[in-house]
């Protein structure tokens, strides 16, 4: 049995224990809910009476015939050249026809694009990989075919990469490149320079 004491002390062993935490969820203060609420009242209100910002009549006039680019030309009109070349071929050998060094070669003042007149039909038409030496450097990599442009458009563009620049060579006829397509029996790219001058050679 306890004496007086020792009940005593038990007293002030409980006294200096802390409460059990308790597991009770604890409700959102009420004045954050009515302040959340009128911010959102606020908001609705203001999206509501406010007006438009500006005048609507000068916002963005581009039509969808803007969006949607040059249409392609129609049939028996005369394909632009810059525009195929700026579409298809800048990218890797920029606007000034230079290329890129050691990655991409230049146009300007290659003996391919100024040489033989097949040689550049078939580099559209076929692609290019492996390596070769334009204007004294070599150059390893690989060209795209695009035999899904037209006979005037590959003649158009390939006709103004031979003109542009310090290029001074004749345009090329879309005969040309219709021949080449008929006559031709190549599935892959040719496999560098050595298999482009195989090409002139058989025809030499």
């Amino acid at each position: 049995m306890l004496n007086n004491n020792d009940k005593t002390s038990e007293s002030r062993a409980q006294e200096r224990e802390q409460a059990e935490p308790s597991e009770k969820g604890q409700p959102i203060p009420l004045l954050f809910l009515v302040g959340a609420a009128a911010l959102v009242l606020w908001g609705a209100g203001y999206i509501v009476l406010s007006g438009s910002f500006g005048r609507a009549d000068l916002g963005d006039r581009r039509t969808l015939a803007d969006l949607s680019g040059p249409a392609a030309p129609a049939a028996g009109a005369s394909a632009n050249g810059k525009q195929i070349f700026t579409a298809n071929c800048a990218a890797c050998h920029q606007a000034t026809g230079k290329g890129l060094p050691g990655v991409f070669p230049p146009l300007d003042g290659s003996e391919w694009v100024a040489g033989d007149e097949r040689t550049v039909a078939n580099i559209l038409l076929h692609g290019i990989t492996g390596e070769i030496t334009v204007m004294g450097n070599t150059f390893k990599g690989a060209m795209p075919a695009f035999p899904q442009l037209s006979d005037a458009e590959l003649a158009a563009v390939a006709s103004y990469i031979r003109a542009e620049w310090s290029n001074k060579a004749g345009a090329i006829k879309p005969e040309l490149f219709e021949a080449e397509r008929k006559a031709g029996t190549r599935t892959a790219p040719f496999n560098g320079g050595a298999d482009l001058k195989a090409l002139t050679a058989k025809a030499s």
